[in-house]
């Protein structure tokens, strides 16, 4: 574990080290590590992400000798990462290699195709009841991430063709299996409408909008590229219920769309805009300037455009004969305040319609609860898509009244969580780095404080798991085995151009691991 402590500062981003040195100085444990445990902390770790990595690397450098199990369901790891990040944004995806120097600790083990609770969402998928595992370590952190869609409830959003989540979409292109066959059909008009303002909405519009061929230069699938080829998209939707103000996406990304080659910029309602921008904090006054400055490109020259579409909200998708969206109406909203960047909005009743032979929900992503929460006394909250905690990643207990209500009790000893199912989908891979540094320092302390965890005396972890899960007929897929699948996408990726190329299905996968 030394050697990642000593280079830990050699792997992050600059921000990210600056991040460290500001909150946790040299990386050396603060807590003392004279203690009644005499033995290594066992600590398994539900999911391979962002989350799952940096808690790992944080507690395996506060707590000397402790021992990582890291399950994934899928036979890949790194999550988000890889499959969330857009394709071409290589550099946000550079902690995934630094991740290896976490993997490469005797004292960590990568348990792949191994979901816990339930499938694995594909056929091959080992399954371990959560039960089973909670009984084998003395710490389990969920760091699982946000798997679901959230949905608007509006007419014709589960009835009619070419309307998709985000999350599908992004998936699709990056190669996630759950999404392989998605197939978008961007042939049957030149508008689309992307529903939400926040990065991942922005990231779905450069999709459509970049030249095919700087994408294809990135990891983005080759089934991708075909169907972008084909694309008659030329105009995009970006539309937000509140004003630019209170939108929600990033400079970065705005200033992305607005150098695209040949992409117009669609001016914004300058009603929505400060009269005195200069008076504004730094980072909203910048955002305000790249908005009002607007793209290189004229729209009236300019092959494709886009729109940030403020103050609408979807009330209605329309379809025609074939069953397909045609138009989306949306209704006209009022900012209470419309400078202030926590203003209320109201509906003004006015509708209006936006063709749109194609539609993208991006109103963000939520987590679920696994199969065995609630025998374990889990509390999560539905209506806010997380595991109840106490802010540090200490999990409520679920308590029960005698009339059966739920509510959240006291911690659970050894149980945590850290990243999306903690705090919600929000946030940067920085922030959830945070994030996940906070839950570290919780089990250090609860740890090293001789708070209780899960088990007393010995916790055995996969060792005590691996002869019942290897007695069936699915395929575990360790680190070497990863690394074998890593080959082989980038061999893939050479015939190509590019760096890699995903296999898109976990039966690929499992067969590039086997030889």
């Amino acid at each position: 574990m030394a050697s990642i402590t000593k280079s830990a500062r050699s792997w992050l981003c600059a921000t990210c080290r600056r991040k460290i040195s500001a909150s946790f100085g040299t990386g050396i444990s603060r807590y003392s590590t004279a203690s009644r445990h005499d033995r290594p902390l066992r600590m398994a770790v539900i999911g391979s992400g962002p989350a799952g990595f940096y808690t790992a690397y944080r507690v395996m450098s506060k707590v000397p000798k402790t021992k990582v199990d890291m399950y994934e369901a899928l036979p890949v790891p790194y999550g988000l990462v890889r499959f969330g990040v857009a394709p071409d944004h290589p550099e946000v995806k550079n902690c995934q290699e630094k991740f290896e120097e976490v993997a490469s600790s005797p004292d960590f083990t990568f348990i792949g195709n191994v979901s816990i609770g339930n499938a694995g969402g594909h056929f091959d998928a080992c399954t371990i009841p959560l039960a089973s595992v909670m009984r084998h370590y003395d710490a389990i952190v969920f760091a699982y991430g946000a798997s679901k869609d959230k949905h608007l409830g509006i007419p014709g959003e589960s009835d009619l063709q070419g309307i998709y989540s985000a999350r599908e979409f992004v998936g699709w292109y990056n190669g996630l299996p759950e999404y392989a066959d998605l197939a978008p059909d961007l042939t049957k008009g030149d508008e689309a409408v992307i529903i939400g303002q926040g990065n991942v909405a922005l990231d779905v519009a450069r999709m459509l909008l970049e030249n095919v061929d700087i994408l294809r230069k990135s990891d983005i699938t080759e089934a991708a590229i075909e169907t972008l080829l084909k694309s008659r998209i030329k105009r995009v939707h970006i539309v937000g219920r509140r004003g630019p103000m209170q939108a929600a996406f990033t400079i970065k990304e705005v200033r992305e769309l607005m150098k695209l080659h040949g992409v117009g910029f669609h001016d914004i309602d300058m009603s929505l805009i400060p009269d005195e921008i200069s008076k504004l904090p730094r980072a909203r006054r910048r955002l305000m300037d790249i908005m009002v400055k607007g793209s290189s490109a004229r729209v009236d020259e300019a092959h494709k455009s886009w729109s940030l579409d403020f103050c609408l909200s979807p009330t209605e998708f329309l379809g025609g004969p074939d069953g397909r969206i045609d138009s989306t109406v949306f209704e006209r909203t009022s900012l209470a305040s419309p400078f202030d960047p926590s203003s209320s909005v109201t509906g003004t009743g006015e509708k209006i319609t936006i063709p749109s032979s194609v539609a993208f929900r991006s109103i963000g992503y939520k987590s679920v609860a696994l199969p065995g929460f609630d025998e374990a006394g889990i509390s999560f909250s539905d209506r806010k898509g997380i595991i109840e905690n106490d802010g540090m990643g200490r999990v409520f207990r679920l308590r029960t009244d005698e009339n059966g209500a739920e509510s959240q009790g006291s911690h659970l000893p050894g149980v945590y969580c850290a990243g999306w199912v903690k705090r919600g989908p929000t946030g940067v891979i920085a922030s959830t780095m945070d994030d996940a540094f906070s839950t570290a320092e919780a089990i250090a302390s609860d740890w090293n404080s001789n708070a209780p965890f899960l088990n007393g005396e010995s916790s055995s972890g996969w060792e005590a798991l691996r002869a019942g899960v290897e007695r069936g007929k699915c395929r575990v897929i360790r680190w070497d085995d990863w690394k074998k699948i890593d080959k082989a996408e980038r061999e893939r990726g050479l015939l190509v151009g590019k760096e890699r190329e995903k296999f898109t299905s976990t039966t690929e996968m499992l067969s590039a691991a086997a030889n």
